[in-house]
């Protein structure tokens, strides 16, 4: 009989390891999502750090700390930089016994150029609008990284800030602007002024979110959340700009086709289920043949069918097919922007925004004193429905 323990014992050990998996990392929230966010970067698991920095540069910059979102989305920068090579967590995540979830974060396309996109704002925001316009281009490069190419690199103001930049420095920044326009689904930017020295970003509404379907859960899916939000007013010294919706990065979430990891994924769900399968039928038939043959070889026989069919089940049970779903979960819905032109000095700026009918929300209105210095630099602004008001800059 000693033959016919070899699978049993093999099992044995395959459950044994299975089990020996190291506890996560439990992290203890307040509540302050920039105290949580900034414990979860320091304390969390290395995996998930850019994802921590991604959201906690956000809520920073909608609490107006630009040094904290500047330090978080130079780090996220950097990191993405060095990832998007080979990395060892990625290979890894696409074996049959580890989760995708296990893999280095760095986000799906449009979380990628969300990175490049608040970087760029920063930088512009510092008054170095051509490491600005380099965030842009580069945000651009990371939309190209789609299966579905009739909807790569379409981001409507990653052109249009690109063409508006070069026209400042005294470049031809049309070529951007046409591709802007070929992109624009909902609105089209508006012709910029070259005397503009206030420029305002706007975003707003909820952005998309992450779940899994399929039977064991390897299909990656985005849920659009409604947004009560669909416009905005910018208003400052009798002026009025219209911050229209000119990128949606629901449509962005759900137009970027396919990932190669999704294949992987359906592959692992096949295997998970072609394992218990077999090892239900082993097991079955290991069973009956045990019950009825009492013959020395056929009592072999059966018990290396039952186990075959244990460890066929312990495989199919350590394949890991789920998809990723971890989310970069503060990121708005609707992405804008405005230019506008003040005399230096001190203004009041007031950013409303209005629902579907075109009702001001005015639980939502947002306060900024501004300062605008002599000299002709440009005073960037960054407005969220959800950043703090008043804000002073």
């Amino acid at each position: 009989m000693n033959r016919a323990r070899w699978p049993l014992v093999l099992a044995g050990c395959l459950v044994l390891a299975g089990c020996a998996t190291t506890p996560p990392t439990k992290l203890a929230f307040t509540g302050d999502p920039l105290a949580d966010g900034e414990n979860a970067i320091q304390n969390g698991p290395p995996r998930d750090r850019v994802l921590w920095e991604y959201r906690t540069a956000l809520v920073a910059m909608r609490q107006g700390k630009y040094d904290i979102a500047r330090r978080d989305l130079e780090s996220a920068v950097a990191r993405l930089m060095n990832l998007y090579g080979p990395d060892k967590s990625a290979k890894e995540a696409r074996s049959l016994f580890k989760a995708e979830a296990r893999k280095t974060f760095i986000g799906e396309p449009y979380e990628r150029v969300m990175a490049y996109y608040y970087r760029g704002i920063l930088y512009w925001m510092d008054g170095e609008p051509d490491n600005a316009r380099a965030c842009f281009r580069s945000g651009q490069l990371m939309d190209s990284d789609t299966e579905e190419k009739t909807y790569a690199s379409d981001y409507v103001l990653l052109d249009y800030l690109d063409g508006y930049v070069t026209d400042r420095l005294g470049g031809d920044g049309a070529d951007a602007i046409k591709r802007a326009e070929a992109s624009a689904k909902m609105w089209k930017p508006p012709q910029f002024s070259s005397n503009a020295n206030v420029l305002v970003f706007v975003d707003y509404g909820a952005g998309p979110t992450k779940f899994a379907t399929g039977e064991h859960a390897q299909e990656l899916r985005f849920r659009c959340n409604p947004s009560s939000v669909r416009s905005a007013l910018v208003k400052v010294a009798g002026a009025t700009g219209k911050a229209v919706p000119y990128d949606d990065l629901c449509f962005q979430a759900t137009t970027r086709g396919g990932r190669v990891m999704d294949h992987v994924l359906a592959n692992k769900a096949v295997f998970k289920k072609t394992t218990d399968v077999a090892g239900n039928v082993a097991l079955i038939g290991g069973g009956a043949v045990l019950a009825t043959q009492h013959s020395r070889d056929a009592q072999i026989a059966g018990m290396a069918m039952l186990g075959a069919g244990l460890i066929s089940k312990v495989i199919s049970a350590s394949t890991v097919p789920e998809a990723d779903i971890r989310t970069w979960d503060n990121l708005p819905a609707y992405l804008s922007f405005v230019a506008l032109e003040l005399a230096p000095g001190q203004h009041t700026l007031q950013v409303e925004f209005l629902n579907e009918a075109g009702q001001v929300l005015n639980a939502l209105t947002k306060t900024v004193v501004l300062q605008i210095p002599e000299g002709g630099r440009d005073k960037v602004i960054y407005v969220s429905d959800k950043s703090i008001t008043p804000q002073m800059l």
